[in-house]
């Protein structure tokens, strides 16, 4: 047998899956959801071992040494809202399975039924994750929330989707682009103008006066607001390395930063833009690596081409550390979409080698168990690590050492996760939530005359 055929076979096996009921499960997705979970905590512990406040405003007061920099650039490039991305799309691809599979058993009223109670309860176990551990950047109840508008689009056309999905999420390509680029620039060009005229000995005109005025307005409000986020990550800092009181004070008041000021209409904005691409994608035999090799070849290299590029160009404009404007206010959305494609891409050539098959296999355990995983990730970090209490590890470490720590923790959950489902059926999150959804009490652990599940087996 060649290595073409091998690497066929190897990739059969992994694609292999069942959920604890038989129904068909696609293990790709599940190593997609794995590695995007996991990749999560490379973008939450820095908010959960340091000032969230700093990654805000200024985050060099994160640390900014020589290796600090290094991690900041590969976050910033490779990895920055990728995960986020990855996961949305995962989530609108699973929004079909979940109602195809129902339409098959039940009407459309059912169907719609049932998945809006399934979004709800996740809606319910987001907000304990916010009020109860504590989490402000939950992406649980925003999810939920973002799958109940992508599920009145779900019976289109792929390319519909796609179309539909890309307008919403790229929107701030226009907006971005001119209320943050172009307009900063023009402004910039006309101020550069009027002081060329003075110093030639021209007047002054009554409109260069107004724009000077607003200019100079502008700069005393980004002064005000700098000195407001420092004070904000001195506060954030104090609070956060008192007790455990001043430190949930903290976290709460983040919270209502957040929901009062219209992130939460932002955040489901892009989740159900990018569910909806997700869905096309998945319709297309996109996600779970139906394409052919050439195709996730040119996918993937078109795809980190502009991503990339557009990545280190933004990355490069926020080491500036000037209020010059950012060609990313324009192009973030792009970029992180195009990067997560990449992304998407390598993984369905790697999965379809030997190497790669037995490389990925360890995170079909992790997308099985990637609701538990998350939660753990929380309380390991903010319950452990990092609060006032137990390690009290917060503000210790710089850009480098939280993304070790992000490292080791993903490591210890990965392995956690392959021992789990040698065991068990259903992680202990999945199996509320799951068990809420069908008014019943699901079985935990596998039936002993059992064999280990597909995915886990590459004989």
């Amino acid at each position: 047998m060649n290595d073409q055929a091998i690497g066929d076979e190897a990739a059969r096996a992994v694609l292999k899956a069942t959920e604890p009921d038989g129904a068909p499960r696609i293990a790709v997705l599940d190593i997609l959801r794995g590695i995007a979970i996991l990749g999560i905590l490379f973008m939450n512990i820095n908010d959960m071992g340091g000032s969230l406040w700093a990654s805000f405003s200024d985050f060099r007061l994160l640390g900014w040494t020589a290796a600090d920099q290094v991690a900041w650039y590969l976050r910033e490039v490779i990895a920055n809202g990728t995960a986020r991305c990855m996961l949305e799309m995962l989530f609108g691809a699973g929004m079909v399975i979940l109602t195809d599979r129902a339409a098959l058993a039940a009407g459309k009223r059912v169907v719609m039924k049932r998945y809006y109670v399934r979004n709800l309860l996740l809606v319910g176990f987001g907000l304990v994750h916010i009020f109860i551990l504590l989490w402000p950047g939950d992406i649980l109840h925003t999810y939920g929330l973002a799958a109940m508008i992508a599920f009145l689009f779900r019976r289109m056309r792929p390319r519909w989707l796609i179309t539909i999905g890309l307008i919403a999420a790229v929107a701030q390509f226009g907006g971005g682009g001119y209320f943050g680029y172009y307009q900063g620039m023009h402004e910039r060009t006309q101020v550069a103008a009027i002081e060329a005229a003075h110093a030639a000995g021209r007047p002054v005109s009554a409109d260069d006066r107004k724009l000077l005025a607003k200019v100079q307005a502008s700069a005393a409000k980004r002064a005000k607001s700098k000195a407001e986020d420092r004070a904000k990550v001195f506060a954030e800092n104090t609070a956060r390395t008192n007790s455990f009181a001043s430190w949930a004070a903290m976290q709460w008041s983040v919270i209502v930063y957040l929901e009062t000021h219209g992130f939460e209409l932002l955040f489901v904005w892009e989740a159900a833009s990018v569910m909806l691409i997700g869905a096309g994608l998945y319709k297309l035999g996109i996600l779970q690596g139906a394409r052919s090799r050439g195709f996730y070849i040119r996918m993937t290299v078109i795809a980190y081409a502009v991503g990339i590029s557009l990545r280190v160009i933004g990355a490069i404009e926020q080491t500036r550390f000037d209020d010059a404007p950012k060609t990313m206010w324009a192009t973030v959305e792009i970029a992180r979409e195009a990067t997560t494609l990449g992304h998407v891409g390598a993984v369905n050539l790697l999965v379809a080698t030997v190497f790669g098959a037995k490389l990925l296999r360890p995170f079909v355990a992790a997308g099985r168990t990637a609701l538990s995983i998350y939660i753990l990730q929380t309380i390991i970090c903010l319950w452990i690590l990092f609060p006032p209490f137990g390690f009290a590890l917060y503000g210790r470490f710089g850009w480098a050492g939280l993304m070790a720590t992000a490292v080791v923790v993903n490591a210890a959950l990965l392995w956690l996760a392959n021992v789990y489902v040698r065991t068990f059926d259903i992680a202990p999150v999945e199996w509320a939530w799951r068990s809420l959804v069908e008014r019943r009490k699901l079985p935990w652990r596998k039936p002993a005359a059992r064999m280990l599940p597909a995915e886990l087996s590459l004989a």
